[in-house]
């Protein structure tokens, strides 16, 4: 029985565009010159006090500590190791043949793991700057759609020794809910490495384009009975044709409505070319608990002020005329206001959470006073959570359950037409801390998660919750955004003047 795409994976599937595919992806940066054994673990260097820092440039100290070190083959033998529990990362998406059903996953009977993870370097002594440049080039970069649609990157050259991993998905391969991004899958909680029981993996025989064409025709007549009643009661196959039109008409009278209170116009919302450019900030989140303390509201509202002051300042940046109530409308996680939503006893902080339900709100990016702004943040994000006009459940499929796949294309462009300006920047945010990881045995010193950015997008934010601090990582349209980098020195400031307020 073939394993289809379902009509979510099909949909992101075919939102790919000439130059661009919608991946997103993770940066590790490993302490590769050292693994703990025993002992504690010191606090990062941090500035004076509470001080933000920037970059990916930080130093640790390490007590009881034994040389480790992470190398290509290491790396892929880890990768390999892991690859048994995240099986479609050996699979490729394969068509029907004149769109007779949605794509389905076959095994890849050339899988080379060598092409997937590569090695690169930066030009000693490597800096912030150009690692940031290496990513933003490849993260521009269209995946290849006749291999399994993954790529990492093992990339050396970083100032003290340290190594960054880079990890490239498509979107679909991480749709369901139980579905890992590869650097969740080569990451322990322990340096201790647990590795699986040896894999004897061995691809199975392709199904053929006429066997894929034959099979969807199968299963569209597979319940003639089913099909007769339907014909004759209104119920079954036709009432579903029937209910699924209805339901798209209810989904997209829902973006409708969302649409008529619409974001504000904003270059953010004109994407213009396949190329990215990338930059990563941090702060300490035990400063944005002391902030979120002083003013009786929580850590992800200081987040959403710090994110509100790094727009007003963009913005600023290129009009001064920026007026007092001019804002950004961003999409964010529900559990962001009520981690009750999706959070279970049983499950594991993640730093790449995509599908989940979510809400828009706005930011208020023309107040000036940094503590009147944070209060309009909590206040509109408490307002707008509990709304429905303002939730949405992510990106759907306009007509999700028929099969044929011209409708899930049609679906993917008019999901990319309808929701154009139902929000400026999307913001990803985890659901609590992130437990310390370790690659091979090496310590993550960074994590940050590279959220997708979809066309008529120029910008996507993700703040990942690792190490005691808030790891800012922002990916944008280059032809849109050049100024990017700028946002680093933005984060610090917009956490320094919400640090200063009394």
């Amino acid at each position: 029985m073939v394993n289809r795409l379902s009509p979510r994976e099909a949909m992101f599937y075919f939102l790919d565009e000439t130059g661009s595919t919608t991946h997103l992806g993770a940066l590790l940066i490993v302490d590769a010159g050292e693994s703990e054994k025993s002992g504690t673990t010191a606090a990062a260097e941090q500035q004076s006090g509470d001080g933000a820092r920037s970059g990916s440039a930080k130093k640790s100290a390490r007590s009881g500590s034994t040389t480790q070190t992470l190398d290509y083959p290491s790396l892929v033998a880890l990768v390999e190791n892991r690859l048994q529990s995240i099986p479609r990362y050996r699979q490729v998406v394969r068509e029907v043949t004149l769109g007779l059903a949605r794509p389905v996953w076959v095994d890849d009977p050339d899988f080379d793991i060598n092409f997937h993870i590569r090695r690169s370097g930066l030009p000693r002594p490597g800096n912030t700057a150009q690692l940031q440049d290496l990513i933003a080039r490849v993260m521009s970069r269209p995946l290849d759609r006749t291999r399994p649609l993954w790529e990492m990157y093992l990339i050396e050259g970083l100032p003290n020794g340290q190594q960054a991993i880079l990890t490239k998905t498509h979107r679909c391969l991480v749709d369901d809910e139980a579905a890992l991004e590869i650097s969740e899958a080569i990451c322990d909680e322990q340096p201790e490495v647990e590795a699986l029981a040896e894999d004897l993996w061995m691809p199975g025989a392709p199904p053929g384009s006429v066997s894929l064409a034959v099979g969807a025709v199968a299963e569209a007549f597979s319940r003639p009975g089913d099909l007769l009643d339907s014909l004759m009661h209104g119920n079954s196959v036709v009432a579903e044709v029937r209910s699924t039109a209805e339901d798209a008409l209810r989904r997209v009278g829902s973006i409708v409505q969302q649409l008529s209170d619409s974001a504000p116009s904003s270059p953010l919302n004109n994407s213009t070319t396949s190329t990215r450019i990338f930059a990563v900030a941090s702060v300490p989140r035990r400063g944005c608990a002391k902030i979120a303390d002083r003013y009786d509201c929580t850590v992800n509202d200081v987040e959403l002020a710090i994110i509100s002051g790094v727009m007003r300042r963009w913005m600023l940046s290129f009009d001064e005329s920026v007026n007092v109530a001019d804002t950004v409308r961003v999409v964010l996680p529900l559990s962001a206001r009520d981690p009750g939503v999706e959070r279970r006893l049983d499950s594991e902080a993640r730093w790449i959470a995509v599908g989940k339900p979510s809400f828009v709100t706005d930011l208020p990016v023309g107040e000036d006073n940094p503590a009147v702004r944070l209060a309009q943040v909590a206040g509109l994000a408490n307002r707008y959570s509990q709304s429905s006009r303002r939730l949405s459940m992510g990106p759907q499929p306009i007509l999700s359950e028929l099969g044929v796949v011209p409708f899930p294309e049609l679906s993917s462009r008019a999901f990319r037409s309808l929701n154009r300006r139902a929000y400026n920047v999307p913001v990803g945010m985890g659901t609590s801390p992130v437990a310390d990881k370790f690659v091979d045995g090496c310590p993550v010193s960074e994590m940050y998660m590279i959220p997708t950015l979809m066309a008529q997008r120029a910008l996507a934010i993700s703040i990942t919750d690792y190490r005691d601090n808030l790891e800012f990582a922002f990916i944008a349209d280059r032809g849109v955004m050049n100024d990017l980098p700028a946002m680093t020195d933005y984060v610090t400031e917009a956490y320094e003047e919400l640090l200063a307020t009394k």
